[in-house]
């Protein structure tokens, strides 16, 4: 038997290119992390982009007299917006840690009257299987409040950790201002440094990612950031108007949170809010919460079609694989990358996608 060697290194560099870009992709994202101040101020400008070029052609103003003026009218948003927040979180995640424990018993003992309510005997169900049903309930329960709770600790340990935040907000904001005001320069710079064939692949993926991943993270960004702002008024007017919301800026960043993820919704955290509301007497707010919801989403229905002009083209059930196998490895932030590196090996290997991958590595 002849082994043809010439095609068996052929498939042997093909594998390796795609391992290693592969690898690449995840030592970015660590590195991402890494520099997150720089990523930051990386996304900040490309979305204030098209008001300094706004003010810059409507005006007189050269390109960095008007990056400077728009950088200050961000910035004075944002560091009031983030004063705020913070202030806020840090009171009401102390609250809801202080009486989280009660939360859980109140729970628990709901749950168990759920239970004690039904006549197993009627759906000839043992009593071991009763028990077992039981257990699990209570350690749902204690699941979800060890949660809650590393969730709390840990946003409360980032919020007071007050000189780190503000030299990230402050790298943050000065990389936005070179950023945006020396582009031309650090295009020159990356151009000059790197090799031309270099240039060119990195330039040509790098505008296909702007245009797909960017464009798509952009145009969901905008839509969480709708469903937030509209979730915050609301929940902050239900709590003027008398309703019983004790953490609507909580309340209000978790819907935002679940409502980011990919295949999930809004529906996902406010329906059983709903639900748990009427099931503790309170029917005004189960109404009011599903009044809410059903504006937002009617908001963002009609929305998404005037700001997400392309898909993705990806099948949800392969999107539901990606984000389980991101949470498997990197826990909840995964949830958000495992999409996001989807897209991105799809815009990297469209070639190889679209022959198919096996054929692309075994045929000859």
């Amino acid at each position: 038997m002849v082994v043809d060697m010439g095609y068996w290194t052929k498939v042997g560099k093909r594998i390796l290119i795609l391992t290693f870009t592969i690898l690449g992709i995840y030592l970015a994202f660590k590195l991402a992390i890494f520099y997150m101040p720089f990523l930051i101020a990386f996304i900040i400008s490309l979305l204030i982009e098209p008001i300094i070029k706004f003010v810059s052609k409507k005006t007189s103003f050269t390109r960095k007299t008007s990056a400077i003026i728009v950088l200050m009218v961000v910035a004075s948003i944002l560091i009031g917006f983030i004063a705020w927040g913070i202030t806020s979180l840090i009171a009401e995640a102390s609250n809801l840690l202080q009486g989280l424990n009660q939360y859980i018993e109140k729970a628990y003992t709901q749950v168990q009257d759920i239970m004690n309510n039904i006549d197993f005997t009627k759906l000839k169900i043992s009593s071991e299987v009763t028990n077992v049903i039981q257990n699990s309930a209570g350690e749902i329960i204690g699941t979800i409040s060890n949660w809650v709770k590393n969730g709390l600790t840990s946003l409360m340990n980032g919020l007071t950790q007050i000189p780190t935040i503000a030299i990230y907000i402050g790298i943050s904001f000065i990389a936005i201002y070179f950023i945006c005001t020396d582009k031309l320069y650090m295009i020159d710079q990356l151009e000059h440094h790197l090799p031309k064939e270099w240039v060119k692949r990195i330039g040509y993926h790098i505008r296909e990612l702007i245009s797909s991943l960017g464009g798509y993270l952009k145009a969901e960004a905008i839509l969480v950031i709708i469903s937030f702002i509209i979730s915050l008024i609301g929940l902050y007017g239900l709590t003027f108007m008398g309703f019983s919301i004790k953490y609507p800026l909580l309340a209000a960043l978790g819907i935002g949170f679940v409502d980011a993820l990919p295949i999930l919704g809004s529906g996902t955290a406010m329906v059983p809010w709903s639900i748990i509301a009427a099931i503790n007497g309170d029917i005004r707010l189960s109404v009011a919460i599903l009044i809410l919801w059903i504006i937002m989403s009617i908001i963002r229905q009609f929305a998404e079609p005037r700001v997400v002009s392309t898909h993705i083209g990806i099948h949800p059930i392969f999107t539901l694989i990606a984000m389980y196998t991101g949470f498997k490895i990197m826990g909840v932030l995964g949830m958000f990358i495992g999409p996001i590196i989807l897209i991105i090996l799809k815009n990297i290997f469209s070639t190889l996608i679209d022959k198919g991958v096996g054929k692309a590595i075994f045929d000859r």
